[in-house]
């Protein structure tokens, strides 16, 4: 059993756009015209894992979503290649064309183009919508560079495109000692051992920081850790009790979610971002990142959180 396949209590399965990575990619239209360089790249479903969430754990990566029939995208786009090109490898842009990538277009739930994200260490964030001047976007893309290196995610990138399917072909190379371990980790699991189960994620991320299944059910079993034993009326009693006590609101937050009560646990947390500064307000944005791991790419729960998210960032 693979590390995806554990299940939280009320959660629901986060294969999302990985799972269907598989599948052929659909026929794409050429990019608007613009001053494209190695810091710039078009992105398909079938390598979006690899080419985005896979390179956002090490550099930030900023989607661009457009058509060819829009006249802002052409507008915007170079002006976001340009911006891409002079930064160096800070970030990376990636143009997703929406009349080819229908699906990911809809996982994003991109209402109006051009649209723009930002993915960092795999979770996306609302960035804007229309075609805004370089002025405008610089203060973005900068708060979007403090966000990432606040996250461990300051590399560089270096104008190589990554190579399809580079994850998998790295996890191949040890089936038999990645299939023991998913084994150990679940008997573990059933077991109640659940200290035993993050440690063996936490070595299979050891090895490949890039294991997005590890890193997937390494949260989960994170959160049955910090829930473990705890009473469901009395953490919230006490959370009520005490609106500005950051330890008693992340905890109320942790239970709502691992009984599935998710827009409870996502809203109470916005609300204490909009509330904090400082290193609080760092706190309380890892742990809202933690949540929106647990659930899947096209949950529109998940859309509305980064949608608050954003607007309690920015």
């Amino acid at each position: 059993m693979r590390p995806t396949d554990f299940r939280l209590p009320g959660a629901v399965d986060l294969s999302g756009l990985k799972a269907r990575a598989s599948a052929p990619p659909p026929s794409r239209q050429q990019s608007p015209p613009g001053e494209a360089t190695g810091h710039v790249i078009d992105v398909t479903e079938a390598d979006f894992e690899t080419a985005v969430v896979e390179q956002s754990m090490q550099v930030p990566v900023i989607l661009d979503f457009w058509a060819s029939w829009c006249g802002p995208c052409k507008q915007l786009s170079p002006v976001l290649e340009r911006m891409a090109a002079a930064d160096g490898g800070k970030w990376v842009l990636a143009k997703i064309d929406c009349d080819a990538e229908q699906r990911l277009a809809a996982a994003f739930q991109v209402q109006s183009i051009p649209a723009i994200f930002a993915v960092i260490a795999g979770q996306p964030v609302p960035l804007f919508q229309g075609a805004l001047p370089e002025q405008q976007i610089r203060p973005v893309i900068d708060e979007v560079l403090k966000v990432a290196a606040a996250n461990g995610v300051s590399g560089r990138h270096d104008g190589a495109a990554p190579g399809p399917g580079s994850a998998e072909s790295a996890a191949d190379t040890v089936p038999d000692a990645r299939a023991a371990a998913d084994d150990a980790a679940q008997a573990a699991l059933e077991r109640g051992d659940l200290a035993v189960a993050a440690a063996v994620f936490r070595d299979l991320l050891a090895k490949n920081p890039n294991d997005a299944d590890a890193k997937l059910a390494l949260a989960r079993v994170e959160l049955l850790v910090r829930t473990e034993g705890l009473d469901p009326a009395r953490t919230h009693a006490t959370a009520a009790s005490a609106p500005d006590d950051i330890d008693a609101q992340l905890t109320a937050a942790d239970v709502d979610m691992v009984v599935g009560d998710v827009a409870p646990a996502i809203d109470r947390l916005v609300e204490l971002l909009r509330r904090t500064a400082g290193s609080d307000r760092d706190r309380v944005r890892e742990r809202l990142l933690g949540l929106f791991e647990l659930l899947e790419p096209d949950d529109p729960r998940l859309a509305a959180g980064r949608r608050a998210m954003a607007n309690a960032l920015f």
